[in-house]
């Protein structure tokens, strides 16, 4: 399995930045990982033209119901349309600015996993919650409440349908913190232990889990490092192509 080495420009790079990032990476040598980028939903049909072949687009956020009056919002089939591959769900941005619940989280990942997308499920606990020694529990609810309901349940472990993991810790996204490799280390592996109890999926169909808090070109390779550790989810050190490609070569 390859490295994923993702990207979340969050509220960054309209159409023409995108498209400059996109021609930028289209002149690069491209390491031997996976790469996928999640920008703004405006700017993914520009970006989708300028990247090169066999780097993956992504969605920072999508609806769960196909159309309706909900002011503001996207469909899984509306960013298909535009390219997308991945779509983030669950982002902890999501969560604790805008309020979503775990079982809006699992209705998003129903409709991701329905429309053939590959849902990159962001899980993660504050800095309290670990203080208070709930890191486990945080963990598994919000895993768990994506696997609980029978037809997600069945879409990824009947179904053979794709599905990736971020484990990012809510305190070092943003804040230059960093979880170290012992902490990415446990982390992923109460996720690994539970993806195994709940979907069987190990060997030839794993679900890479990614750590995502504060990734930069100078720790990447060390996080990587870490076991059980698959691949990067990366903020603002995505936003600058060369300082992105870094990271990629790095760890590749």
């Amino acid at each position: 399995m390859r490295p994923i080495i993702a990207g979340n420009w969050k509220m960054h790079h309209g159409p023409e930045e995108a498209a400059r990032f996109g021609e930028a990476l289209g002149i690069a040598d491209l390491p031997p990982v996976e790469l996928v980028l999640f920008p703004p939903a405006i700017s993914l049909a520009a970006l989708r033209k300028a990247v090169p072949e066999g780097v993956a687009l992504g969605c920072q956020n999508v609806h769960w119901e196909d159309r309706g009056a909900f002011t503001g919002e996207t469909s899984v089939e509306m960013v298909r349309g535009a390219g997308a591959e991945f779509v983030l769900v669950g982002h902890s941005e999501r969560r604790h600015v805008f309020g979503e619940t775990d079982d809006q989280v699992a209705k998003k990942m129903a409709a991701v996993l329905r429309a053939d997308l590959v849902p990159v499920l962001c899980v993660g606990e504050t800095l309290g919650e670990r203080r208070d020694g709930r890191l486990e529990e945080v963990l598994l609810r919000q895993l768990d409440a994506v696997l609980d309901p029978p037809e997600l349940r069945s879409l990824l472990r009947d179904g053979g349908q794709r599905m990736v993991l971020a484990y990012e810790p809510v305190w070092a996204i943003g804040t230059g913190e960093t979880a170290t490799p012992a902490d990415a280390t446990e982390a992923h592996g109460i996720l690994a232990r539970r993806l195994l109890e709940r979907l069987g999926k190990e060997g030839t169909n794993p679900v890479p889990i990614l750590y995502g808090g504060s990734v930069k070109p100078g720790n990447a390779g060390e996080l990587m490092g870490a076991d059980r550790v698959d691949g990067v989810l990366v903020g603002g050190a995505s936003l600058d192509s060369k300082s992105f490609l870094a990271i990629a070569r790095s760890v590749a």
